[in-house]
């Protein structure tokens, strides 16, 4: 997966690393990730020194933390998600697998398949433990796999760094000065606005969630019919993004936001028109190519919030898990859509710790 290109020096890293409670090995950090991590904390401090200097010249502070719970229970989800794909793409026997105590529990009686699928997440690792899996074997082929301290931490340090994009993102399409937007802690954000005075209306267009849908078309009548009459029970009239183009789509959603793992600006091949690039967790990829199965030669309708960004005809069964949306974007359009996907595919909410009102000259 791949995250849009940011002033940070954070990447989103995607891979599995496993350490084995029996061998005890350990996977090494490589350099380029060592030298990234050293450069990310630099731009941290750089950043946070200017923000303090900001504060000086009086405006609004708020502070925000993210949702570490919704967190640790959207990795571990991730987590029995892939351990099930791994066992189900390996052949594997296995029974009683389940979210148990933040990890994941499964039997896998067979010795081989145990070590198989050890074997399996590994190879996913590419080099990059920022996801560590520790795997304890216990008694009649008992298997428990938990993310590892080190792994929980990197996870929440993206989250911090993708919420920080989030906010800056959707103050820039609100045309609302940033002045600074800087991770407070470990699972905090603070956030410096020059010269606003009244912070409220500012904090809520980031505290709302954006809602994320993909909607099965009704081909039932038209959009326009539906608008003018009453839509079928269970559908709904929404506008497309650019062009306002009525859509009747249904009102229960296919996928959301939680099988979203990912968004990004990109250019079409041949055209190098903008399009927004995106991709399904183990979940979601799994709904969406039932989805593409069921629905071959229908529109499928891709939403943010009540607005249709796109409602492509599904040409044949998707089952990769990424998928490619055009919609006459300019590449700034296609950077906020993708940010806008991103965002709803955030685990949980941000919580607001504080919120004041800083004079010019008095001290933060």
């Amino acid at each position: 997966m791949t995250t849009p290109p940011r002033d940070r020096a954070t990447r989103m890293m995607l891979a599995f690393a496993v350490t084995s409670a029996i061998s005890a090995s350990t996977i090494a950090l490589p350099r380029a990730a060592l030298a990234e991590n050293q450069f990310d904390k630099m731009r941290a401090k750089i950043a946070a020194f200017v923000g303090d200097k900001m504060e000086k010249l009086g405006g609004s502070r708020i502070i925000h933390k993210v949702d570490s719970d919704a967190l640790r229970e959207s990795v571990v989800t991730d987590l029995r998600d892939e351990v099930y794909k791994d066992l189900h793409d390996g052949h594997i026997a296995f029974s009683n697998l389940a979210i148990r105590d933040g990890g994941v529990d499964v039997k896998i009686a067979d010795a081989k398949g145990r070590d198989q699928l050890a074997r399996m997440l590994a190879s996913a690792a590419a080099g990059v433990p920022s996801h560590a899996v520790a795997i304890t074997d216990g008694s009649d082929g008992a298997v428990r796999l938990a993310p590892t301290d080190a792994a929980s931490a990197a996870r929440l340090h993206e989250l911090v760094e993708n919420s920080i994009a989030m906010i800056e993102q959707r103050l820039k399409d609100a045309d609302v000065k940033l002045a600074s937007a800087v991770p407070d802690g470990t699972d905090r954000i603070r956030i410096f606005l020059p010269g606003v005075t009244d912070p409220e209306p500012v904090t809520a267009i980031f505290s709302r969630r954006v809602k994320v849908s993909l909607r099965q078309v009704d081909l039932s009548m038209t959009a326009e019919q539906a608008q003018s009459g009453t839509p079928p029970e269970g559908t709904e009239v929404l506008l497309g993004f650019k062009d306002k183009k009525p859509y009747l789509v249904a009102k229960e959603s296919a996928l959301d936001g939680e099988d979203v793992s990912d968004a990004a600006p990109s250019f079409a091949p041949g055209t190098k028109d903008p399009v927004v690039s995106f991709h399904f967790n183990g979940r979601g990829t799994r709904r969406f190519a039932h989805l593409t199965e069921e629905n071959i030669g229908k529109p499928v309708a891709i939403a943010l919030d009540n607005t249709v960004i796109s409602a492509p005809v599904i040409r044949e069964p998707i089952t990769g898990g990424s998928v490619q949306i055009s919609g006459n974007f300019t590449l700034e359009e296609a950077n906020s859509v993708a940010m806008q996907l991103r965002a709803g595919s955030l685990p949980g909410h941000l919580t607001l710790v504080e919120q004041r009102v800083i004079q010019p000259g008095a001290k933060p």
